[in-house]
């Protein structure tokens, strides 16, 4: 298993996750060993937005011989009323909720204390001018929450979260058919009108991961396979189906993207994701889907999918193109960025113009002006 770094979280998280919300609809034991297994394969973050005793019950139980091993993206506002699941920033009821989350977790604390669920902009000032938000600040000062995170599946409000300077990480939707949806507050319509032309991804969920990257603010991954329905070409708007690896790779070539957490039912679920760690660069190849989707192409869009490879003078040229994409938003280049890009060794400038690259890339991405460009930017 591989791990990143999460952000300025500092956290090393396993590059397959654990999303939890299946966990209540199997016996209990059946899901205690589904967690179990995916520890011994090395997943070590699990998210835990329900509020159902029962789901909580079953984490806690999992991991209570291994809590330090284990990173649990816990959610502030997700409460459980009168047998019902309820989103809300009431203290009566979020206060109770997430003190319940904390004893049946085990340990005293929850490492990411997320801000449960923030998808409209009235939303998102409610919670920063309340007694929720103080909330959030009490129990990160007090160690009860150890990073304060933020769910939420509009980009703006990612955006806004990632300017915020204390949001740490975020809980993002990332695959292929949300990324070529505007924003909304509405996360239904992510589901809808697919049937209309769409030119590429989305500029501003393109922003969202440079600025993520920029401020050092990890992404972890939530429905990274469009609740299933890219496995299906009947219900895939790109017409084909995808793999689990395919999609698990789509997501963690976007810039901050550390974790996908994905959800399983089985043992043989939780394998076929984590054989992403194995899998060649031929299982992973997203773009060769993407590029021939008749309605939703990228053309002339970097996705940073790594076709390109290999190079003769070894440029790692989609890492090249992440750097410059988010530099070159910026008045001046950022010296971290500059740090980055020079760390690569092979920089832009060692380009030899040959444009085999090119003929690789199934977007027709202008690789060696890219690389011109880069190379100018930088100055190396």
């Amino acid at each position: 298993m591989r791990y990143n770094r999460l952000g300025k979280t500092g956290l090393m998280v396993s590059e397959i996750g654990f999303g939890g919300e299946w966990l209540a609809r199997h016996e209990t034991e059946e899901s205690v060993a589904l967690i179990r297994h995916a520890h011994s394969l090395g997943i070590n973050i699990i998210d835990c937005w329900m509020a159902d005793p029962k789901s909580r019950d079953i984490i806690g139980r999992a991991i209570a011989d291994c809590r330090e091993e284990w990173y649990v993206q816990g959610h502030i506002g997700s409460t459980w009323q009168d047998g019902q699941y309820v989103r809300t920033r009431d203290m009566a009821q979020v206060r109770p909720a997430f003190e319940d989350l904390v004893s049946r977790i085990g340990g005293g604390y929850i490492d990411l204390g997320m801000i449960h669920y923030v998808d409209s902009l009235e939303d998102w000032n409610a919670c920063m001018e309340s007694d929720f938000i103080r909330y959030v600040h009490e129990m990160h000062r007090s160690g009860r929450i150890r990073h304060i995170g933020l769910s939420t599946h509009n980009p703006r409000i990612a955006r806004l979260a990632a300017e915020s300077g204390f949001i740490e990480m975020l809980l993002f939707s990332i695959n292929p058919a949300f990324d070529m949806k505007p924003a909304s507050e509405d996360l239904n319509t992510l589901f809808e009108g697919y049937d209309q032309p769409m030119n590429g991804l989305d500029p501003e969920r393109a922003a969202l991961y440079r600025l993520c990257e920029e401020k050092d603010v990890g992404i972890t991954v939530m429905k990274g396979f469009f609740g299933g329905r890219l496995f299906d070409a009947k219900t895939s708007p790109f017409g084909a189906a995808f793999t689990p690896v395919q999609l698990i790779h789509y997501a963690l070539t976007r810039p901050a993207a550390a974790s996908v957490l994905c959800g399983y039912d089985t043992i043989e679920q939780i394998n076929q994701a984590a054989a992403y760690e194995t899998a060649s660069d031929e299982e992973k190849d997203y773009a060769t889907l993407l590029a021939s989707a008749p309605l939703h192409a990228c053309k002339g869009q970097c996705t940073y999918c790594g076709h390109c490879k290999p190079c003769p003078v070894n440029i790692d040229i989609a890492m090249v193109n992440k750097f410059y994409d988010l530099a070159r938003q910026q008045q001046e280049v950022p010296a971290s960025v500059l740090e980055h890009y020079k760390a690569l060794g092979q920089t832009a400038s060692a380009c030899l113009h040959c444009r085999g690259c090119e003929a690789r890339c199934p977007f027709e991405v202008k690789i060696a002006d890219r690389m011109r460009q880069a190379a100018a930017l930088f100055g190396c």
